[in-house]
């Protein structure tokens, strides 16, 4: 199908117009940009009720292969939406910044590989637009230039760059192992392998659990998204971390379904990566650090669905269908939040919570999207489009807890699962309401009249495209049935899941209550923690303190030590102590097999016997001459006479042994003369 490679490579050529452009006309190039952005969206939407494949064989080897379905065109769409959706927001975002052509050309390159990755049918063409993806989202990170967006630039190359070198190994093996990395391929061979392919899938998990933000390879997330631009955060948070997610999603339905240590292991992961992201974003005092925070834990409730999809096996549907419409709405909601961060931003050029207080007050459409996303993100019953997707990720725990106790096995370990998945969702509400009371309700003490005089805040084409994007919410909350439960019926194939044939009681007495412990603990949570403990009086004036320890940074503590000093410190003695090796043995052999011997120093007199015994008896006679033979002393020189009789004794030895040797050679000649006369008879 012609349309699958235009999505992909069709943004990436646009992307060196759109930069050819731009030098000429800033404005016709903005333009072109998102005219591409729409373009690209509408075709996505000619994909929805269709399914076609396209390949491009021999291909790096392998070939790429592309193919659209529902969920592959579900997220197509919601990718193109939110790049188009941005594109038109940037417009006034970057009016002063600099190299707007840079990021305009790495913001479609991305685009490009994005939906690549989506639409990919087999594991190595999600490698290729995968590593594509990290390389060219880099630039958006490192889009300012200064030194904290360069550090957070760096940190996100590495984790991208060791992560894909992972997965890639993790592919190898894989390929090895089944002999195929199609989608179909996989899930028909792992139908019937006995083999064990634990170690190839968690390097293969590795490099997008690593994209999707799950710890603890989180650590390029909440540092990336407060130094890039507000539109490139949106597409961080909404949809990069999904590519990742797309990732596991394939691991736990081809590779991993049934699994139950694989699934117990992942989830442990999601609970400690949902509600470690919730407590930072609680402690956070800067805008999108909260936010980026935020889509840390949102990764970890999306990948507990993934978890419980796996532990219940052919019962997985609802998790299935909680993941899916978590993912989408976790990307619309971030879309929001950080355009209307973005809004903040690009007026005051400050993003710390004590700086931007009161910005929000007499600003209705600003406040309107705002409450809107931090409604559907804190699942706030009717209109909180999160409150239907995290219902069906809590029913999906409950049920597995009942299968547990039905058939007579210990649910604690997920019964605790349960507890912090409520009370990660009530954090939730309490940073959301931070702030949202911040920025609308409270008024700064020294720029609030400055603030309220800002009536030209944002442009009126902005406006339409915060207020469209919010809008949307609102209708995914209030209408699950005709909106959210469709996506689950058009995914359930690709998580390897069946379609549920009843009704979701979304609204129904035991969601309702779930919803309402979570609303609870995060009013709780908020004026027994944040208001008393995160807030402390300066001037007379209360102010937000991030009480987070700086030496919990898992970056600076950790990676950095051993990656930065003590890795690269043990290659290189590793490295040294190998080239020294040869000569280390040479040197020890020389000293001891080898070493040479020290040359005798020759006697003054005779030889050694001779003059080790003759100086022994000089030094009894020089004693003697001393004490008894005081009067008639000893002249004899031991060592000369010992000498001279050695001398005597050695020449008549050698005369006689001569003789002999004369002797016995004559009795040879008579004995052969004998023998050879005796032969001869």
């Amino acid at each position: 199908m012609a349309i699958l490679p235009i999505l992909v490579f069709g943004p990436m050529v646009m992307a060196a117009v759109c930069y050819l452009i731009g030098r000429k006309s800033k404005q016709g190039r903005d333009l072109a940009v998102a005219l591409t952005g729409m373009a690209t969206f509408a075709l996505c939407a000619l994909t929805w009720n269709s399914e076609a494949s396209f390949s491009l064989e021999g291909f790096c080897g392998l070939g790429l292969h592309l193919k659209v379905d529902g969920f592959r065109s579900l997220y197509a769409c919601i990718a193109a939406f939110m790049w188009m959706m941005s594109g038109i927001f940037s417009h006034e975002y970057f009016a002063h910044y600099h190299n707007r052509n840079r990021y305009f050309f790495f913001n479609l390159m991305t685009l490009g590989a994005t939906l690549g990755v989506f639409l990919s049918d087999d594991l190595y063409t999600t490698f290729i637009f995968f590593e594509i993806m990290s390389l060219t989202s880099y630039t958006w990170v490192a889009q300012e230039e200064t030194p904290g967006a360069m550090r957070a630039a760096a940190t996100y190359l590495a984790v991208a760059v060791i992560g894909g070198l992972t997965t890639l190994m993790g592919l190898f093996l894989i390929w090895h192992e089944l002999g195929t990395l199609s989608f179909t391929g996989i899930r028909e061979v792992m139908a019937t392998y006995q083999g064990n392919i634990t170690l190839a899938v968690w390097l293969t998990l590795v490099g997008f659990a690593a994209k999707a933000g799950l710890f603890p390879l989180h650590i390029w997330l909440p540092k990336a998204h407060p130094v890039a631009p507000a539109p490139a955060s949106a597409l961080l948070s909404g949809i990069l971390t999904k590519s990742g997610v797309f990732g596991l999603i394939v691991i736990c339905a081809n590779l991993m379904p049934h699994n139950a240590a694989f699934g117990n292991a992942l989830l442990v992961l999601a609970v400690i990566t949902m509600f470690l992201g919730a407590l930072l974003a609680l402690f956070s005092v800067d805008l999108k650090r909260t936010l980026a925070c935020s889509s840390m834990s949102q990764i970890g409730f999306i990948t507990v669905g993934l978890s419980m999809m796996v532990l219940l096996g052919e019962d997985g549907s609802l998790a299935a269908y909680g993941t899916v419409m978590h993912m989408m709405n976790h990307s619309l909601i971030k879309l929001v939040l950080f355009m209307a961060a973005g809004v903040v931003y690009m007026n005051l050029h400050k993003l710390d919570l004590n700086e931007i207080r009161g910005f929000g007050r007499k600003k209705p459409v600003l406040h309107i999207a705002f409450l809107l996303g931090a409604l559907s993100i804190g699942c706030i019953p009717p209109i909180g489009s999160g409150y239907n997707s995290k219902s069906l990720l809590h029913e999906a725990i409950l049920e597995l807890v009942h299968h547990l106790e039905a058939h007579g096995h210990s649910a604690l370990p997920y019964r605790i699962t349960e507890i912090l998945f409520l009370i990660s969702g009530g954090l939730t509400v309490a940073y959301m309401t931070k702030l949202y009371i911040c920025i609308f309700w409270e008024k700064n003490p020294v720029h609030q009249e400055k603030y309220d005089g800002m009536k030209h805040y944002i442009s009126k084409t902005s406006a339409l495209v915060l207020l469209l994007s919010s809008l949307v919410l609102p209708f995914l909350g209030a209408l699950p049935e005709m909106l959210m439960t469709p996506v689950g019926v058009r995914s359930a194939a690709f998580f390897g899941q069946e379609v549920l044939h009843h009704e979701i009681p979304y609204f129904g007495a035991a969601n309702l209550i779930g919803a309402a412990q979570s609303i609870g603990i995060g009013l709780v949570v908020y004026f027994a923690i944040v208001r008393p403990l995160l807030m402390k009086k300066v001037d007379g004036v209360r102010v937000y303190v991030n009480r987070w320890p700086a030496w919990l940074d898992l970056e600076n503590a950790v990676y950095r030590p051993i990656l930065l000093d003590f890795l690269p410190g043990l290659i290189v003695g590793a490295v040294r102590f190998l080239c020294e090796l040869p000569e280390r043995i040479v040197l020890f052999l020389r000293g001891t097999a080898f070493r040479k011997r020290q040359k005798l120093h020759p006697v003054p007199v005779g030889n050694r016997i001779t003059y080790g015994i003759g100086t022994a008896l000089n030094s009894i006679a020089v004693a003697l001459n001393a004490t008894f033979l005081r009067n008639r002393p000893l002249r004899t020189d031991f060592e000369y006479v010992l000498d001279a009789s050695w001398r005597e004794l050695t020449q008549g030895t050698h005369r006689i042994t001569a003789s002999m040797s004369f002797g016995l050679l004559l009795m040879c000649i008579g004995l052969f003369i004998t023998c050879m006369y005796l032969l001869r008879q």
